[in-house]
């Protein structure tokens, strides 16, 4: 049996089992099936799971802006790069409530709050617990991206209230550090692994179009993968490319292969949220749509991310009601 057959025959694909032994080889294969084919596998694994109508909403707020001393060539905030983002101190607590009751408002379930610092200094972390109290109180999941955890860390935010925590992987390990210099993959791993030992849950993914083959792109999903459990959500990001960042006039990803890139962490993560993350406001309205067939069931709404734009409001809903698709908390999981 060939890498392609046993791809397609495993357990993930037929509902039995959640894999976490996947190869690169098998990866590798569902990278080169035929695109029509690829999309039915992970249109039928996504049906096993969720409503295929139906997208979870999530809203992101920068609450600590710029001066990161990581060298993340993607990154607006790091100091490394001249992109003219001020640097500013963590915000005020009437702030965040006031943007996470906005977002509930308009459909949000998860409120998801980042802060630009390499880990979070122990001093922060009360008033980092007190916002997650505030934020869970309005009835909203919360979700946080504050750099590298200590075991200790990850223990007072889960006691916190906090439902989730973002560390992505980025890439694959081989291109990493073409990446990022200043923190080492494994050290993701080991805050991954901090999370999950207090009970948390993990929000981590990649991005695509910084460059990375297609190896590179079968390499992070292999490591998403066959981590000891899949992460409950994860976001695919399409670069946006900011002036003053190394990675400003990177190569473009061809639409097409970003949507493989979707429709194959579907199948080899068949139970996670795949969020359509960064990124889609450069994607056309049928581009979105490939990324929801082929399994993306989460996006960001509002118009900014951490510091990049998004779509905004009105236009998801204008493209989410053309596509006869709702919204949910949990993206109709079955």
């Amino acid at each position: 049996m060939n890498a392609i057959d046993r791809s397609l025959s495993s357990p993930a694909m037929t509902g039995a089992a959640i894999r976490t032994d996947w190869t690169r080889a098998e990866i590798r294969a569902l990278f080169e099936l035929p695109f029509p084919e690829l999309i039915f596998r992970a249109q039928s694994i996504h049906r096993e799971a969720f409503d295929p109508a139906r997208v979870q909403l999530s809203t992101l707020l920068s609450i600590k802006t710029g001066g990161c001393p990581e060298d993340c060539a993607y990154c607006p905030q790091s100091a490394h790069h001249d992109t003219d983002l001020k640097a500013t101190k963590l915000i005020d607590r009437d702030t965040v409530i006031a943007a996470a009751t906005d977002a509930r408002d308009h459909g949000a379930t998860r409120f998801c709050m980042g802060a630009a610092w390499r880990s979070p200094k122990d001093r922060d972390i009360a008033e980092l617990g007190a916002i997650i109290a505030d934020v869970k109180a309005l009835g909203l999941e919360t979700c946080m991206t504050l750099g590298m955890l200590t075991g200790s860390q990850a223990r007072t935010l889960k006691d916190s209230g906090l439902d989730y925590y973002n560390h992505n992987l980025d890439t694959s390990p081989e291109f990493y550090s073409s990446i990022i210099s200043t923190r080492t993959y494994q050290e993701r791993l080991d805050t991954l692994e901090h999370v999950r030992d207090v009970g948390m849950s993990v929000c981590c993914g990649g991005i695509v179009g910084m460059g990375e083959t297609v190896d590179d792109r079968v390499g992070m999903i292999h490591a998403l993968a066959t981590l000891p459990r899949h992460p409950e959500s994860v976001p695919i990001n399409l670069l946006v490319q900011v002036k003053g960042t190394p990675l400003d006039g990177a190569a473009r990803v061809h639409p097409i292969d970003f949507v493989r890139t979707i429709a194959v962490s579907r199948i080899v993560m068949p139970r996670s949220m795949v969020r359509l993350s960064a990124g889609r406001e450069d994607m056309t309205d049928e581009m979105q749509a490939l990324c929801f067939i082929a399994g993306a069931n989460s996006i960001f709404s509002g118009d900014r991310l951490l510091t990049t734009p998004n779509p905004g409001d009105d236009r998801d809903s204008a493209l989410l009601a053309r596509l006869g698709m709702a919204t949910d908390g949990h993206a109709g999981a079955r």
